[in-house]
C-alpha cells in the first residue's frame, strides 16, 4: 500500500524544467530513501510533496486524496517536513522549537493545552533529549540540534516524515545517531519516513525500498539489493562501483570506485 503518489508530475524553475512526468509511489509504513548525483531533483522532489515548491502540473496523492485544494494545515496534520540544514531564531529553547510542532493542531492563538504539553514531553523523551528541554538551539552539538528539529516534526503527531538530507554536515557517529533514531521510530512508531541522503551506504543501510533519480526520472527502485548494483550507479552517477555485503547486516556496500572513463 502507498502512502505517497505522483502522477505525471512536472516542475519547473521558471523556463527550466527539473522533473518530468513523475510517477512515484512511496510505500506506507516503511523507510525509503532517494539517491542520485547533485542537481537531479531529489530534493526538488520532495519539497514538492512538502507544498514548499508550487508543481507546473500534474497530481500528488497523500493516501489517495489529491492534495489540490486542501488547506495546509489538515496536510500538516498528516505529514511532517524537515527540510535540509533549518534555521531556527537566535535563543530559542528546545521546548519551544518543539512547541511550533503542534500548531496544525490549535485553533487560533490559543495557549498550549495539557495534551499538547505531553506529546511535547513524549517527543523529547523519543529523540532523548529530555535534558535539554530548556537550552537554547543554538547552544546543542549538530547530533542534538538535528534531533530537536525531529522532535518537533513528532509533535505534529503525523503518520508520515519527510527529510531532506538529516545527516548534512554531521560526522560518521552523529550521522549513525540519527538515522538510528528514525529507524527506531519507524520500527515502534509505524512512521512513514522518506529522506533524500547522499552517503550510498547510509542509503542501502537503513532502508525498507530505495529509489533512484537522474534527471528529474526515476532510474531505479527497489529493495537495497535491487537498487545498489553496478550498472545502477553507474547510471545514475558515473561511476565504476565495487559492491559488497556488509557481513553485520547483509545489506550492500560501495566498498570503492572509480570514474567511468
Amino acid at each position: 500500500m502507498n502512502c505517497i503518489r505522483t502522477k505525471n508530475l512536472n516542475i519547473s524553475y521558471g523556463s527550466l524544467d527539473i522533473v518530468k512526468d513523475l510517477n512515484l509511489e512511496i510505500p506506507k509504513g516503511k523507510i525509503t530513501t532517494i539517491i542520485g548525483s547533485n542537481g537531479c531533483g531529489k530534493s526538488t522532489i520532495l519539497k514538492t510533496i512538502a507544498r514548499i515548491i508550487q508543481p507546473k502540473s500534474g497530481d500528488i496523492y497523500i493516501n489517495d486524496k489529491n492534495i489540490k485544494g486542501q488547506k495546509p494545515r489538515d496536510i500538516a496534520k498528516v505529514m511532517a517536513v524537515l527540510p535540509q540544514s533549518p534555521i531556527a531564531p537566535s535563543g530559542l529553547t528546545v521546548e519551544e522549537l518543539i512547541a511550533y510542532g503542534r500548531f496544525p493542531h490549535k485553533k487560533g492563538f490559543g495557549s498550549l493545552k495539557k495534551e499538547d504539553k505531553d506529546i511535547i514531553t513524549w517527543a523529547l523523551k523519543a529523540t532523548g533529549i529530555e535534558e535539554f528541554r530548556e537550552r537554547a538551539i543554538e547552544d546543542l552539538s549538530g547530533g542534538q540540534r538535528q534531533r530537536a528539529w525531529i522532535a518537533m516534526a513528532l509533535a505534529q503527531q503525523t503518520e508520515i516524515l519527510i527529510l531532506d538530507e538529516p545527516t548534512t554536515y554531521l560526522d560518521l557517529a552523529h550521522q549513525l545517531e540519527i538515522l538510528k533514531l528514525l529507524e527506531k521510530l519507524n520500527r515502534e512508531q509505524g512512521t512513514t519516513i522518506v529522506m533524500v541522503i547522499h552517503e550510498l551506504n547510509n542509503a542501502a543501510r537503513f532502508a525498507d525500498h530505495m529509489i533512484g533519480v537522474k534527471q528529474g526520472k526515476v532510474i531505479c527502485e527497489g529493495s537495497a539489493d535491487e537498487v545498489m548494483t553496478k550498472d545502477n550507479l553507474r547510471e545514475l552517477f558515473n561511476i565504476d562501483a565495487e559492491i559488497a555485503k556488509d557481513p553485520r547486516n547483509n545489506r550492500p556496500v560501495c566498498i570503492t570506485y572509480d570514474m567511468v572513463d
